[in-house]
């Protein structure tokens, strides 16, 4: 199996690369750069960027990219690609340096979505300066945060992420929004480090390409502040402030400009692997985050 480390970034498309750049700046209190060889930069650490936001004619989401260890790691995980019978592609040169990593292997998973595994992340030693006072989100050995994929050959999902990526399951839900109806599975995926989940599945399709991203504030003061300023920008709230009941995330949800939702949070489990039991649970969240907000926003 491969030892992926954490979601090092992922890569966005929208038409016009203001509506990111406002949003990550104004809303998410992000940095922005140009990127080289086109696009925009979204830095929220010490990394040049951990959103690269491309141009395109259709908002959507367009790949997740994983992070291992070192050369040593990234020859391993080719090798288990190739034992495993899936089919990857060796990045070219300029890609990895728009990317900022050594090297990258393109894989698509059983249900379409792009990833995109490399090593040796790029570091300019730049400090991180929110223009919206934001102290810090939290990444560092657990990664930008998470990402939640649709994937409606979900089995074959399941199997490709546990046998070849190497997540192990944190724990399920079997969303049912017809009691009597069959349940939509969703499993929430872990890899080396302590966040909770880096990685979730959905059984279904997501025209956008990506249910929803997540990153991690280290105050309810500013998940509170980010709020007051998704209101001031008319962003489209998504779901409401509440806490979810199996990572204990504290957060609320919004539109991005390329259409998934992004959750902004406070207060994720960090979890010691070897005595974690992984559980199904029964509700979403502990209290609050009321999904039906959006829709009748735009009623």
């Amino acid at each position: 199996m491969i030892d992926i480390r954490g979601l090092a970034y992922f890569v966005t498309e929208i038409e016009r690369l203001d509506e990111w750049r406002r949003y990550a700046e104004d809303v998410l209190g992000m940095m922005t750069a140009a990127a080289p060889g086109g696009g925009l930069y979204v830095k929220m650490d010490d990394r040049p960027f951990r959103i690269l936001v491309l141009e395109g004619r259709q908002p959507r989401y367009l790949a997740s990219g994983w992070e291992v260890a070192d050369e040593a790691a990234f020859r391993h995980a080719l090798s288990t690609l190739e034992a495993a019978g899936v089919g990857y592609e060796l990045a070219a040169a300029e890609l990895c340096r728009q990317r900022g990593m050594q090297a990258i292997a393109l894989v698509t998973d059983p249900s379409g979505n792009r990833h995109e595994l490399g090593w040796g992340h790029l570091s300019d030693c730049q400090p991180f300066v929110s223009p919206q006072g934001v102290p810090r989100f939290l990444t560092g050995d657990m990664g930008m945060g998470h990402t939640v994929l649709p994937s409606p050959s979900f089995d074959a999902s399941v199997a490709f992420f546990r046998d070849v990526f190497g997540f192990g399951v944190s724990d399920v839900f079997n969303f049912r929004p017809d009691p009597a109806g069959p349940a939509i599975r969703i499993h929430f995926l872990h890899c080396n480090n302590a966040r909770h989940h880096s990685l979730a599945i959905a059984e279904y399709a997501e025209p956008s390409g990506c249910v929803h991203v997540m990153v991690e504030v280290d105050s309810m003061t500013e998940v509170g502040r980010a709020h007051d300023r998704m209101q001031a920008h008319r962003v489209p709230i998504s779901a409401t402030l509440g806490q979810h009941l199996n990572d204990r995330m504290i957060s609320f949800y919004m539109k991005t400009p390329s259409g998934f939702d992004l959750e902004f949070g406070y207060g994720g489990l960090q979890v010691d692997w070897a005595r974690h039991n992984a559980f199904e649970f029964t509700r979403v969240s502990l209290w609050g985050h009321d999904f039906g907000a959006g829709r009748r926003q735009q009623a």
